[in-house]
């Protein structure tokens, strides 16, 4: 009879039913679940094996660097951060107003960590996220552009509920990247969420691109209705071999305000075209 009923289950492909059968009518007999609570159930774990597989597939997608969560953050290590201010953006409200998010600090601040954190929590809320450094977006609008496929690529980037832009200022980018990247902003300007993080000053965008106006545009939209976390402190990466005390500080009540920075409203001046636009090089 069950072998009858699995096969029945796996015709309409509810493998996460058939998979926990034989327990729960274990566990009904037992408790005497009535015919609907066993319902109710069954039901359950299929729902259940549903989003795993749900999860799965849309963080393969998103092509995260290094998974990770907001649990795994060391909050001890630089207890400067706006620890409540972060665990807000991890709700995902941002993505229901359609407003950006701009991480800025040193490298090994956390930047990467807590920007692939908000895109998990984004995809267990069911939303969907691409995550890509700005190298990778440049390279990839240069490779299909090549080919004749570049509206492909941008439809790429516009679709996605929130779209994570990494790196942003390691070294200067190759030319026409503020056009690709202008593309970008301006097609998901209050339609869609994008989080970018950066090491270098808004000021020094001119020069990271090569490309003043773009920059000045790119920052306009994207600072339009952006949310600015500034991070400051030492490198996580580099704790042990500066020689850093293990023991964590004070931690700072959880409505602590982050560090001053610009804001949508005081948009720091781009740099002009005779500003040096030689590469600039950031340790990682």
């Amino acid at each position: 009879m069950h072998d009858h009923l699995r096969s029945i289950l796996r015709l309409l492909r509810l493998s996460g039913l058939a998979a926990s059968l034989d327990v729960r009518i274990q566990e009904a007999q037992a408790s005497r679940l009535s015919h609907l609570e066993f319902l109710e159930l069954i039901l359950q774990d299929e729902v259940a094996v549903r989003d795993h597989r749900r999860i799965d597939r849309r963080t393969k997608f998103a092509g995260f660097r290094d998974l990770k969560t907001l649990d795994q953050f060391d909050w001890e290590f630089n207890t400067s951060l706006p620890r409540r201010q972060l665990f807000e953006l991890a709700t995902c409200k941002f993505l229901d107003d359609a407003r950006d998010i701009l991480l800025m600090g040193p490298p090994g601040t956390g930047k990467t960590h807590l920007a692939q954190a908000i895109g998990y929590a984004a995809i267990k809320q069911g939303r969907t996220v691409l995550y890509r450094s700005v190298f990778d977006v440049v390279r990839d609008f240069l490779h299909e552009e090549a080919l004749g496929d570049d509206d492909a690529t941008l439809a790429r980037y516009l679709r996605p509920d929130l779209l994570i832009i990494d790196d942003m200022g390691m070294k200067q980018l190759p030319k026409r990247s503020g056009e690709y990247l202008f593309e970008i902003i301006m097609r998901r300007h209050q339609t869609r969420s994008t989080v970018m993080t950066s090491n270098r000053p808004l000021e020094d965008w001119g020069k990271l691109l090569g490309d003043v106006p773009s920059a000045s545009a790119i920052l306009d939209r994207f600072l339009h209705h952006a949310e600015i976390i500034a991070f400051q402190g030492r490198s996580y990466r580099l704790r042990n071999r500066l020689g850093d005390d293990p023991k964590p500080g004070p931690r700072p009540a959880d409505d602590s305000k982050p560090a001053s920075a610009p804001t949508g409203n005081r948009r720091p001046k781009p740099a002009t075209d005779a500003d040096d636009a030689t590469d600039q090089t950031a340790t990682t």
